[in-house]
C-alpha cells in the first residue's frame, strides 16, 4: 500500500456549521493516521458557494488563500492527482450523498456507504421503517408536515427526521408541550418524526465493521443517563463551541461514557439487533447504531449514524481500539475494503 494517495473530502454546501463540524474531525484523522511511508494525502474542500478548494492543510488560512474552482476545474486536479481513493468526511445531506455519488462517476472508490444507503439513514423515519421490517424493535411513530398535530399520547420524542447531533430534539411530557416542541424541531427540518418515549434503562451505541469480509461487532459504547436529570442526550453532549468560536467535541471519558464488557447481558442482544440493522440497510465497510435499553432488557432502535471520520475521537475507532485493533490498522482494514 505504499504512497497511496488518499483524498480527504471536508467541507460542506450547506452552511458553515457543517464546514467546521467537518473540518473538526478531518484534522484528527489528517494528525492521527499520518503516515509517509504509506499513504500522500491530499485535502478537497467544498465551502458554501458550491466552490472547491485543494489547500495543503485545513487551517482557516490555507484554506482562505486556496483558489476557488468551478467542479468541472476541481474534476480536472482530481484527475491530475489520480487519487487511489477517498476519505468522505462531509456531514451534510448533499455531502452525505451527491458528493459521494460524483466520485461514483469518477470510478474513484472511497470508504464508507453509498449515497443511497446515506440519504436512506438520513430519513430517520425511512430507516425506522426498514430497520423495524428486518425484526428489529422500533419505538412507534408517526411522521409530522407543518400544520399536522401529534396523536401518539405522551411522553415522547420530537425530532428532525433529517437532523442530526441531536439538534432539535425534544422530550415532550405533557400533551400542552408539543406546540412549543414541534416549532423547535421544525426550525430544523420540513418534517418531524415523534416517536414514544422508550422508558430509560440504559442508552448505548454499536459499531459493526467488516473485516475479511465478515460481520464483526465491536464493544458497545454506553452513555451516562439519568431518568430524571437527562433522560434523553442533546446537543450540547455531543458538541460544544470555545471562546474563540470554533467548534469541538464534548470531551469524553468514564464520566460521559465508557466501554461496555463484553460479557455484559445486554451485549449479545444489540450484536444481533446491529447486524440484522446493517443487512437491512444495505450498509458495507462499516456502520453505527444508537439503541435505547428499556428497564426489560429489550434493545430498542433509535437512528444510525453510517459515517465515521477515523479520528481519534471518533466512535467507531473508539470501539475498534477497545477490541484491540489500533487506528492505524482500522484505517488500513477500511482502505482495504474500498479498493
Amino acid at each position: 500500500m505504499s504512497g497511496l494517495r488518499v483524498l480527504h473530502l471536508v467541507g460542506s454546501e450547506k452552511d458553515e456549521f457543517y464546514c467546521d463540524l467537518s473540518r473538526l474531525y478531518a484534522q484528527d484523522c489528517l494528525d492521527s493516521t499520518a503516515n509517509p511511508a504509506l499513504y500522500e494525502f491530499h485535502i478537497a474542500y467544498i465551502s458554501p458557494d458550491r466552490k472547491w478548494r485543494f489547500p495543503t492543510d485545513l487551517s482557516r488560512d490555507a484554506i482562505a488563500i486556496a483558489i476557488p474552482m468551478s467542479l468541472a476545474e476541481a474534476v480536472q486536479v482530481l484527475t491530475t492527482l489520480k487519487i487511489d481513493v477517498m476519505l468522505p468526511q462531509m456531514f451534510c445531506v448533499p455531502g452525505m450523498t451527491y458528493y459521494r455519488a460524483l466520485f461514483d462517476l469518477l470510478n474513484i472508490p472511497y470508504v464508507g456507504n453509498t449515497p443511497d444507503v446515506m440519504a436512506l439513514a438520513a430519513n430517520k423515519a425511512k430507516t425506522k421503517a426498514v430497520v423495524g421490517f428486518s425484526g428489529v424493535s422500533v419505538p412507534q411513530g408517526e411522521l409530522l408536515h407543518r400544520g399536522d398535530f401529534p396523536q401518539i399520547a405522551t411522553p415522547t420524542v420530537v425530532k428532525p427526521v433529517d437532523g442530526d447531533n441531536s439538534l432539535g430534539v425534544v422530550l415532550v411530557k405533557d400533551f400542552s408541550d408539543y406546540e412549543s416542541a414541534l416549532k423547535t424541531a421544525f426550525t430544523h427540518s420540513s418534517e418531524v418524526l415523534v416517536e414514544e418515549f422508550i422508558e430509560l434503562g440504559r442508552e448505548v451505541r454499536c459499531g459493526v465493521i467488516v473485516k475479511d469480509g465478515e460481520l464483526v461487532c465491536l464493544p458497545l459504547e454506553e452513555y451516562l443517563m439519568d431518568k430524571d436529570e437527562q433522560p434523553i442526550r442533546s446537543y450540547d453532549d455531543k458538541l460544544k463551541r470555545d471562546d474563540k468560536g470554533d467548534l469541538g467535541a464534548v470531551a469524553k471519558g468514564n464520566s460521559k461514557s465508557w466501554i461496555v464488557e463484553p460479557n455484559d447481558p445486554i451485549t449479545a442482544r444489540v450484536w444481533d439487533a446491529a447486524k440484522k440493522c446493517h443487512i437491512a440497510l444495505n450498509c458495507q465497510h462499516y456502520s453505527l447504531f444508537d439503541f435505547r435499553i428499556d428497564p426489560n432488557g429489550q434493545p430498542w432502535f433509535l437512528e444510525a449514524g453510517l459515517y465515521c471520520s477515523f479520528a481519534q475521537m471518533s466512535v467507531i475507532s473508539t470501539m475498534a481500539k477497545a477490541s484491540g485493533i489500533s487506528l492505524d490498522r482500522l484505517f488500513q482494514i477500511m482502505l482495504n475494503n474500498a479498493l
